[in-house]
């Protein structure tokens, strides 16, 4: 009985969402009164990288991008906003003990479920940036829509060179864009999901 209302909700609320009703704000709360929260399950995460391969990981990406850009006196990283921002810090933080560059970073921010009609933000003016080595952090891959979208934002200026950098490449591209250094690549359907938790510990999990 619980299934089958909380179905006919769903097939009412699109039905009357189609014909411009404000009634399926109240369709859509009805059903929870039958829902118990014992049978609700929540989906089941499978741990893909732990904090001890999440570190090694960024360690051997920090040690390739200082061999791609041993010969550089300046090198700015830009982290896509959340989770990129924290990835960026660290790779920083990690290349700093080897590079004799000097290092920046600087924040990127923009909508990741619209990028097409949202602004995309620069922690620094855009024109900060020119003639600069660029390094583009972000968690996750997929689509490349986030990517393209912030790469396509820098390169309004003139950079001396430009790479792009991912912890997680989901291999679902419906844009023309890779990323040059991957931590871990991965077969996934669309239906999955990619969790990625950065703090005190770290985890990718898939659900």
């Amino acid at each position: 009985m619980v299934l089958i209302s909380f179905a006919k909700a769903i097939f009412t609320k699109r039905w009357k969402d189609n014909a411009g009703s404000t009634e399926v704000i109240l369709i859509l709360l009805r059903p929870r009164r039958y829902l118990s929260p014992r049978k609700v399950m929540p989906a089941e995460r499978t741990l893909l990288l732990d904090h001890e391969r999440i570190q090694r990981k960024l360690k051997r990406i920090s040690i390739q991008l200082c061999e791609e850009t041993w010969t550089e006196k300046e090198l700015v990283i830009v982290g896509i906003a959340p989770r990129g921002v924290e990835l960026a810090k660290r790779l920083g933080t990690s290349m700093g003990k080897v590079s004799n560059a000097s290092i920046e970073l600087v924040k990127l921010h923009l909508d990741k479920d619209d990028p097409h009609t949202g602004p995309v933000k620069l922690s620094v003016e855009l024109g900060h940036l020119k003639n600069k080595t660029v390094i583009l952090v972000d968690d996750v891959l997929m689509s490349g829509r986030t990517l393209m979208h912030a790469a396509a934002h820098l390169v309004q200026v003139k950079l001396a060179k430009l790479t792009t950098v991912v912890l997680v490449d989901r291999r679902h591209r419906a844009y023309p864009i890779r990323a040059d250094i991957v931590g871990l690549t991965l077969s996934t359907t669309a239906q999955e999901h990619i969790t990625v938790e950065l703090g005190r510990t770290d985890a990718v999990y898939i659900s």
